[in-house]
């Protein structure tokens, strides 16, 4: 007999109490997988962690593809339409950085355990989970750690499986560690880039304090604070990191600027990469440094409406939960979902603080609740109460 919507939500409170109990599993796979370094490009050995424990949870169908996602598929009882489950597998931390996983009674503490160790180990723990739980799917299910999809990876990874993949896939789900109540359903239109000065080798040095690529920048930077950004649409240019020179006696032969410029139209953010163009040619040609700007990832605007069943039926899934929704927009996986018009959300699993410092840290209790929405959301859709008329 199938459940009604109003029984998966009558459920959930059992689902949060069964994912409790399997506690030390969940942080022993947090800390496995979380203490081997995945930066962008370089997941091979987190994406091998996940294939082991899929071939432990005797899930049969599991590969890793020719640009290394992980994937494990649990067969439905139909097994016509798919359902994914994805979480990106790299982190913004590379090998040099420290890697421990430090648990505390309350709290986890450690580099990338928040983005995206988290999502990574969920997805290790799932099929244990349905199993404990003896959840059997009408529709299969498949559970993808992603390559490849932060910064120069530009979602890569899950670009590629879902060009590739020749059956359908009803609708998807993105894993992040943080935050709870993270409910993206659109995408918002994204370039993502580097400018970076370079002073000439050629300069003339007897021009006492006139050379500094942070100068140079700097006035790169303050063109770019002059561009009017509409209200309407939303836009927005976030200058996320900067970098240059080397020492304080030492003039900057370098500097780096890392932004993204942000819009709810497509045609918004080509205008100002056209006008970052220019502001970059301006500077150049009047200092004589070397000025280059070069974007790497972007996305386009999309996705599913705030009241499209999908959103609407995770909304009172939170809400059972007690989980306070906070909807808006994603530069995540997500996208990849909408460009290939499969109805998709991203959802947060716990809170955290510190994210992207060496110390992040998550905290335990709200994952389980995480979990739940996770299941209670999957069952959802398996169950057809997700889908537009």
């Amino acid at each position: 007999m199938e459940k009604s919507f109003e029984d998966i939500l009558g459920s959930l409170s059992n689902i949060r109490e069964k994912a409790q109990e399997l506690r030390e599993i969940l942080l022993a796979n947090l800390v496995m997988a979380g203490e081997i370094p995945a930066p962008t490009f370089e997941e091979e050995e987190r994406i091998e962690f996940l294939m082991n424990r899929f071939k432990e949870a005797e899930i049969t169908k599991n590969s890793v593809d020719e640009v290394g996602n992980g994937i494990g598929i649990i067969e439905g009882n139909i097994s016509e339409d798919n359902i994914l489950i994805v979480a990106h597998a790299d982190t913004v931390f590379n090998a040099k950085v420290d890697h421990t996983i430090q648990i505390q009674p309350e709290s986890v503490s450690g580099a990338g355990v928040a983005d995206n160790s988290l999502g990574i180990a969920v997805l290790a723990t799932l099929p244990i989970i349905l199993e404990k739980m003896d959840i059997q799917l009408n529709h299969n299910l498949i559970l993808m750690g992603a390559s490849r999809s932060l910064g120069r990876g530009n979602l890569e990874g899950l670009r590629f499986f879902l060009s590739n993949f020749n059956q359908p896939i009803k609708a998807g789900i993105g894993l992040e560690g943080v935050e709870l109540g993270r409910l993206s359903h659109t995408s918002i239109g994204m370039k993502r880039g580097e400018i970076v000065c370079r002073v000439p080798e050629e300069y003339d040095w007897s021009r006492f304090g006139d050379a500094s690529a942070i100068l140079t920048l700097n006035e790169v930077i303050n063109h770019i604070n002059e561009l009017r950004l509409p209200q309407r649409p939303r836009t927005s240019v976030v200058m996320g990191s900067i970098e240059g020179g080397s020492s304080f006696n030492t003039t900057a032969l370098n500097a780096k600027l890392q932004f993204e410029i942000r819009s709810e139209s497509s045609d918004m953010v080509q205008d100002l990469h056209q006008s970052m163009e220019e502001i970059v040619s301006e500077v150049s040609s009047r200092s004589g440094d070397t000025i280059n700007l070069d974007i790497f990832a972007q996305r386009e605007p999309g996705g599913i409406s705030f009241s499209h069943p999908l959103v609407r039926r995770t909304r009172r899934i939170m809400d059972q939960l007690k989980i306070k929704p906070r909807p808006g927009p994603s530069t995540s996986e997500l996208s990849a979902f909408i460009d290939k018009d499969i109805p998709a959300i991203t959802l947060g699993l716990t809170h955290g603080d510190n994210i992207h410092e060496t110390n992040e840290s998550i905290e335990i209790e709200p994952i389980y609740t995480g979990i739940a929405q996770i299941i209670g959301t999957l069952l959802a859709i398996d169950g057809g109460y997700c889908e537009e008329d």
